[in-house]
């Protein structure tokens, strides 16, 4: 394997990723030891035998599913992610430099990011050890990049979002028939403009035991569909216990994220998930998320109407004064009915 290119890394990571230990065992063996346990089976769904009572099952038992018969040509697949090791091997600066009068974002320490894509800053201690490029997909085929590694990139990310499109219009349509959604107002529940594509390296890390490749969270889409190279890392909260998910080349792995949980009224589920550094090696991953239109209110008979916008801002807002994403539970009628139960007994303003 070739030597680490430190300077690519983000200089927070560099030294815990530069040990002895880590240097003397850079190779793909030590990288399958460090992730040698049991993997999970989870349901499988084929989009082009597309069953609604298998996927309902998925969707209420799991959250999470893998997707096969996806359509996506192999060759695109294994493009993106030689690609993305190119433009990850840039140095630092030249990844900060790059987005720059770029429709992408570079960000490193936190998957958090603000509606313009800088990232959300959540204090030292809650370093996540992952960095990415964020792409908002409508936006590509308006940015002609001077560097033709950036500019043949963005080719293939186009491609790639146009597959991502119709996948998860697919598979939300099937979604919205085991639901029984009302069709008129569930076309606005999942819009093609707002899909965005983040591409992650988690660096190595010689403390990868004791610490977060991303921390344990939910989605805050409707639909999260993602491609994970061969290392492993991604696990999944199921009945309590951390279960790691096997990454099969040619497959997807789709989950539900905190939209589709308020839009099925809490029949389906936003899956708690986390990715867990290796020692050894860099694991990479590119990941497709998608949101209800900018004005669609969602409807729940469990959770006051809001938009997506109001429960981004809510979640930032949450993310800048506790440190910690706090989700649907914001929107809970029973949390509102709470918090005026204590406004009335207190007589004064309590956060929820």
């Amino acid at each position: 394997m070739a030597a680490m290119n430190l300077e690519s890394y983000p200089p927070v990571f560099r030294q815990q990723s530069t040990s002895p230990e880590v240097q003397a065992h850079s190779h793909s063996d030590d990288v399958a030891k460090e992730f040698i346990q049991e993997f999970h089976s989870i349901p499988v769904v084929d989009l082009q035998c597309l069953n609604l009572d298998k996927l309902a099952e998925a969707c209420k038992n799991w959250g999470l599913f893998r997707l096969v018969n996806h359509g996506i040509p192999l060759t695109l697949l294994r493009q993106l992610q030689d690609h993305s090791k190119k433009i990850f091997s840039l140095s630092f600066e030249s990844k900060k430099a790059l987005v720059i009068s770029s429709p992408m974002s570079y960000f490193w320490g936190t998957p958090a990011l603000t509606p313009s894509g800088d990232s959300l800053s959540r204090g030292s201690q809650n370093i996540n050890w992952v960095e990415g490029f964020n792409v908002p997909v409508s936006q590509l085929s308006q940015f002609q990049a001077r560097d033709p590694t950036l500019d043949s990139f963005r080719i293939l990310l186009e491609e790639y979002g146009r597959h991502l499109t119709r996948i998860a219009t697919t598979i939300f349509d099937a979604m919205a028939k085991t639901l029984n959604l009302n069709p008129e107002q569930s076309k606005t529940y999942l819009s093609e403009s707002t899909g965005s594509i983040r591409v992650y390296r988690y660096p190595r890390c010689s403390s990868a035991n004791e610490t977060f490749g991303m921390e344990a969270h939910t989605d805050s889409s409707v639909l999260s569909i993602l491609n994970q190279e061969q290392v492993g890392g991604f696990e999944l909260l199921k009945d309590d216990k951390w279960l790691q998910i096997e990454p099969i080349p040619e497959t997807l792995v789709l989950n539900l994220g905190d939209m589709l949980q308020a839009i099925s009224n809490d029949e389906y589920k936003s899956v708690k998930h986390r990715v867990k550094p290796n020692k050894y090696g860099e694991r990479y991953s590119i990941c497709y998320f998608v949101f209800p239109s900018e004005g669609s209110v969602i409807q729940s008979s469990k959770y006051k109407p809001f938009t997506y916008n109001d429960f981004r801002a809510q979640v930032q807002q949450d993310i800048r004064t506790m440190g910690f994403k706090v989700g649907l539970d914001r929107f809970k009628f029973k949390q509102i009915e709470s918090q005026l139960q204590a406004e009335t007994s207190n007589g004064e303003d309590e956060g929820v």
